[in-house]
């Protein structure tokens, strides 16, 4: 069965590591600040221009000038920083933070039904650096070799992943369940 958004997100947060500077972008990469672990010390970005994104506003309580680059309301941390969408993106591209949390832009889809692909067509804001892959069915692992099925969601098999995916998918010889 498909992971919902929150369980994608769930996924994507055990990937973070204490003392991460992390992006989220906009949409449901947002949810994965729901679900960083207690005690686990995450810096959080917005492209916008924002470090150090605090906890959702308590309602009534919202600054209107402080938003995440998804134009939601959100708080900031003692200590934050602010300062222009440029230097915002120059962090993230020239490597500053340590995980990128983003929704793909392009992908195939066939029958209303997505699909990962080989190449994309749309310009690219940077080559090589997708680390991972979640979606609703799968964690895949972008290595030099190809991409490498590590994880499927409860009820999905490895070969209905790879009939979602243009390109071959190695199988992990631990392939295990996402949650």
């Amino acid at each position: 069965m498909p992971l919902t958004r929150e369980q994608i997100a769930q996924r994507i947060a055990r990937e973070l590591k204490d003392g991460y500077y992390v992006n989220l972008g906009i949409g449901m990469p947002t949810l994965v600040a729901n679900y960083i672990p207690a005690g686990m010390d995450i810096l959080l970005h917005s492209e916008n221009g924002l470090l150090g994104i605090g906890p959702w506003p308590v309602e009534g309580e919202e600054d209107p000038d402080l938003i995440n680059a998804g134009k939601e309301t959100v708080t900031a941390v003692k200590g934050a920083s602010y300062f222009d969408s440029a230097t915002s993106f120059g962090m993230i591209r020239g490597g500053h933070v340590d995980l990128a949390v983003l929704v793909a832009m392009e992908h195939a889809s066939k029958d209303g039904k997505p699909k990962i692909l080989k190449q994309c067509s749309l310009p690219l804001t940077a080559k090589r650096c997708v680390q991972f892959i979640v979606t609703d069915h799968a964690f895949i692992e972008v290595t030099p070799q190809g991409l490498l099925l590590r994880e499927v969601a409860p009820g999905v098999t490895a070969e209905a992943v790879q009939k979602m995916t243009e390109p071959p998918l190695r199988v992990s010889p631990e392939l295990g369940q996402m949650l």
